[in-house]
């Protein structure tokens, strides 16, 4: 991973120039930007779950009441774990594919691939 004040400095400035949320991240913004760190989620990851966060509360059916301003990152936590099987599991599909042939999956052809999950260890 990077530097680890590097990656906490990120994640506090993406989330203070987010709208409707504090120009100045507090305490336990901090504790939640080591806390991603230490869970090793990617800035990229980060960065798209704020975003989407945000955006969702822009895309509102009209009519609604406004919402009432951010006060912490952790708000943002469900969707960065939202966030993670959209983005990450792809990832690992790609890569067992890219690791083991060259032609597609077959979803018909039985995969006798053990994973992690298998009982045969």
């Amino acid at each position: 991973m990077t530097d680890p004040a590097a990656y906490i400095a990120a994640v506090l400035e993406l989330y203070a120039g987010l709208p409707d949320t504090p120009i100045h991240a507090g305490g336990p913004d901090q504790w939640m930007a080591r806390h991603f760190l230490r869970e090793e989620i990617p800035l990229r990851l980060v960065e798209a779950a704020l975003l989407l966060g945000s955006l969702r509360r822009f895309v509102r059916p009209s009519g609604m009441p406004p919402l009432p301003p951010i006060r912490s990152l952790a708000y943002f936590r469900p969707v960065i774990d939202e966030d993670s099987g959209l983005i990450l599991c792809p990832m690992a599909t790609s890569i067992t594919f890219a690791s083991n042939s060259s032609e597609p999956p077959n979803p018909s052809r039985p995969n006798n691939q053990k994973t992690t999950f298998s009982d045969a260890r």
